[in-house]
């Protein structure tokens, strides 16, 4: 009988150590883990900010892409393209889009991650980098902008190039297929 005591003790200990050393941090983080990151991130604030920082890149992209044939437009043209760009920005479900992320952080973090990011984000620091993030990707934005359309210049010009090439390609091959009468 003082054997299988014994024998219960230790198996108990055992049973103590391995739950010991399976730490919550290393479990997967909860929804509730991801939206706490989400809410000390200020996200929803964040998003509004960004989009506001996107839609002033977005108007000098349509400016300088419409206003070159201005004296074609209606005078209010300018005008109701920025309303159009500024509503569609506004109304994108920008809280369904939240929600889709977290089970995408969730595959991604621990718990132990998301308390981590929380702990940094909840620093003056942490803070300061939500607070500047919005008008840093607004000047990166608008950085980016004449890079990205210089490059899409030359792709879409490639590829028309390339499709041109293709068709001219088919048409030969046509030419040269027998033809067959039914």
């Amino acid at each position: 009988m003082n054997r299988a005591l014994l024998l219960m003790v230790l198996l108990i200990s055992f049973c103590g150590v391995v739950a010991a050393q399976q730490t919550p941090g290393d479990t997967p983080a909860s929804k509730e883990d991801v939206q706490r990151y989400l809410n000390v991130m200020h996200s929803k604030e964040m998003m509004a900010h960004m989009v506001d920082a996107m839609a002033k890149p977005m108007h000098q992209m349509l400016h300088d892409e419409y206003m070159k044939d201005k004296d074609k437009l209606p005078p209010d043209f300018e005008e109701r393209t920025q309303k159009m760009v500024d509503d569609y920005m506004k109304s994108f479900p920008w809280d369904e889009i939240l929600d889709s992320m977290v089970p995408v952080y969730q595959k991604h973090f621990t718990k132990n991650d998301v308390d981590t990011l929380v702990e940094f984000y909840s620093t003056p620091t942490g803070q300061k980098l939500i607070k500047e993030l919005p008008q840093i990707t607004a000047e990166a934005m608008q950085t980016i902008m004449p890079l990205l359309k210089k490059n899409l210049d030359q792709f879409n010009e490639r590829m028309q190039s390339q499709v041109a090439a293709m068709l001219k390609e088919a048409g030969k091959n046509e030419a040269k297929a027998p033809q067959t009468n039914n």
